[in-house]
């Protein structure tokens, strides 16, 4: 599950997101990354200051957290795999008055885009990544962001449910070694990333993709005052050498 869409790439054999956005799929019928705002970790990271400039909202979906950046008076751009992602995203750009330039692209080229961004984010498509993929991803962003750039990024943790279908669950070493060549981590914490769902919902359509799931240990899932559930994720902040 991810917030960003589509790599771009056949990476993901299982999560064909252009599917999925289509509604093509069980996913597609919840969406669990669509919240219809911007993702409160993120909103929070850039009341505090963590983003400026140029910045470039990698995998950036249906759009809801470029157009959340837009409203505070960034220049952004959205890249995506999807076609069928950023039409909705370019819609909701209109409807909220703000000019966002959404692009295709894949996460692990980003032909086109060198040298241009003081901040990158990826609000969940890291974990969207083969192990095989993150080294050409890394050596991606690395050429599209300018020296001294930020890289913030949000993916999917090691202390998620086992039973979880999602695509991957990072552990610390693998970020680490991942971003150890052009950049330098300057953090690297735990956070909760929200979902759409709620414990009830989270629990039939983990049911329905993985019927031997452990259902308690999804429910155990902590919520936010509405009720939706929480995810764990890694918090990576790193500045391009």
């Amino acid at each position: 599950m991810t917030n960003s869409g589509s790599t771009g790439s056949s990476a993901l054999e299982d999560f064909d997101f252009e599917e999925i956005y289509q509604g093509n799929t069980e996913i597609g019928e919840t969406m669990p990354w669509d919240i219809g705002e911007p993702q409160p970790l993120l909103v929070a990271l850039e009341a505090a200051g963590g983003v400026g400039g140029d910045i470039l909202d990698i995998g950036c979906g249906l759009g809801n957290n470029a157009i959340f950046l837009a409203s505070r008076g960034h220049r952004v751009t959205g890249v995506d795999g999807s076609e069928t992602a950023l039409a909705t995203a370019r819609q909701r750009a209109e409807t909220a008055g703000q000019a966002v330039d959404f692009a295709v692209g894949d996460a692990t080229r980003l032909d086109g885009f060198e040298n241009r961004f003081d901040t990158v984010v990826d609000s969940a498509l890291f974990h969207c990544l083969s192990a095989e993929d993150r080294p050409g991803y890394a050596a991606a962003v690395h050429r599209a962001a300018k020296p001294g750039a930020r890289l913030q990024m949000f993916c999917f943790s090691d202390s998620l449910p086992d039973s979880l279908p999602v695509p991957a669950q990072l552990t610390e070493k693998e970020l680490r070694d991942t971003f150890a060549e052009g950049w330098t981590i300057t953090r690297l914490e735990r956070a909760e990333y929200t979902s759409s769902m709620t414990p009830e919902t989270a629990a039939r359509l983990v049911g329905t993709m993985t019927p031997d799931a452990d259902l308690p240990a999804i429910t155990a899932l902590n919520t936010d005052e509405d009720n939706r559930v929480l995810l764990p994720v890694w918090h990576l902040t790193a500045t391009r050498n």
